[in-house]
């Protein structure tokens, strides 16, 4: 881990265990029925207020706790136009599996690449800590999937480019 990412990552750290500390809250509106506030919206009382961790202008972290439920919404470091394909296909890649991890929204907070949806039923059946230690894990995991997606499109090019070059010499 790099020595500017260790103060970034602690900073989400620290914020996610503090916003994680979620109850079971009935909805105020319909009976029986128990929706993550941050999604349904219908109680702004007990929504609080949401928390920016930004490393640099693109590589940023969304928290939005609530009584019941927590988002967390990560945009990824992307420096070019190879990099924000590359993040466009790899965080679609995993929207479509959702049902696979448990956290994972389907969709995306606009202006963000992927977002975790962490409920209280989430904090109740797996430990608290291990939650955010993935979602730390998957923040560090990420930027290395995509350098070394990069690093291996640059090479598959670099050996189609000298293929077709090699047939005029």
């Amino acid at each position: 881990m790099s020595a500017t990412l260790r103060p970034y990552l602690s900073a989400v750290r620290s914020t996610l265990r503090a916003s994680v500390c979620l109850e079971n809250f009935p909805s105020q509106v319909v009976e029986r029925h128990n929706k993550p506030e941050i999604e349904a919206g219908t109680s702004k009382e007990v929504l609080l207020n949401p928390v920016v961790i930004s490393r640099n202008e693109g590589e940023r972290v969304l928290i939005e706790p609530s009584i019941n439920s927590v988002r967390v919404s990560i945009k990824i470091k992307q420096a070019n136009e190879i990099e924000k394909i590359l993040v466009h296909k790899f965080t679609r890649f995993l929207m479509q599996r959702a049902e696979n991890f448990v956290i994972l929204r389907r969709k995306a907070i606009e202006g963000y690449d992927i977002s975790f949806l962490i409920t209280n039923t989430h904090t109740e059946q797996m430990y608290k800590h291990k939650l955010v230690d993935f979602i730390l894990q998957f923040m560090e995991d990420v930027d290395k999937e995509i350098s070394e997606m990069q690093l291996s499109l640059n090479a598959r090019a670099r050996i189609v480019a000298e293929s077709f070059l090699s047939q005029w010499s």
